[in-house]
């Protein structure tokens, strides 16, 4: 059994989405942050603290490389992952990429008073937010296989119910 990972702007819904996701299909979740932060000890934000961003990335190919050769996996990616071709590979060979496509509006909305993310800590956030989401846009449409959008912010078991009844999910999970 092959496996799936939902890309997406941080926000979008990865994390509660894939955990529906993965017990609609009966398969293993993993959230990828949270697999990094175990592999090396220290949160997302220490990392990026005590490392910097060049190292994080290296952690998150290593854990995109491990991850992939597993199967019968939901994962949810980091929300930066696909930036890298390297990662977009490793996923594409072990499975599927969903991409989750929120309206950068909705994210901005559930990020409100989010302090936990590295790299919205500037001054004004919403810039912050913008430039990054649309620089990172681009990344996810090509890396993606399967494109869900959440323009009307349903909630994460409905988006988890479309991405399962795809005709390109039942045909990966046979």
């Amino acid at each position: 059994m092959k496996n799936i990972f939902l890309c997406g702007f941080m926000g979008c819904g990865k994390s509660t989405v894939g955990a529906e996701l993965s017990s609609l299909l009966s398969m293993k979740f993993i959230d990828m942050d949270k697999y990094i932060e175990q592999k090396v000890g220290k949160t997302i934000p220490e990392i990026f603290e005590k490392y910097g961003e060049k190292r994080f990335r290296e952690y998150e190919q290593a854990a995109a490389a491990e991850l992939a050769s597993k199967s019968g996996l939901v994962v949810a990616t980091g929300g930066g992952a696909v930036l890298s071709d390297k990662n977009t590979a490793a996923f594409k060979s072990g499975g599927i990429i969903v991409f989750i496509d929120v309206p950068l509006e909705v994210i901005a909305k559930r990020l409100e008073g989010d302090t936990s993310r590295p790299l919205l800590q500037r001054e004004d956030k919403f810039a912050a937010l913008r430039e990054l989401y649309e620089k990172r846009m681009p990344f996810y449409r090509k890396a993606a296989d399967l494109i869900v959008s959440n323009n009307d912010n349903a909630p994460a078991v409905t988006v988890a119910q479309k991405i399962a009844s795809s005709p390109k999910i039942k045909k990966l999970l046979g």
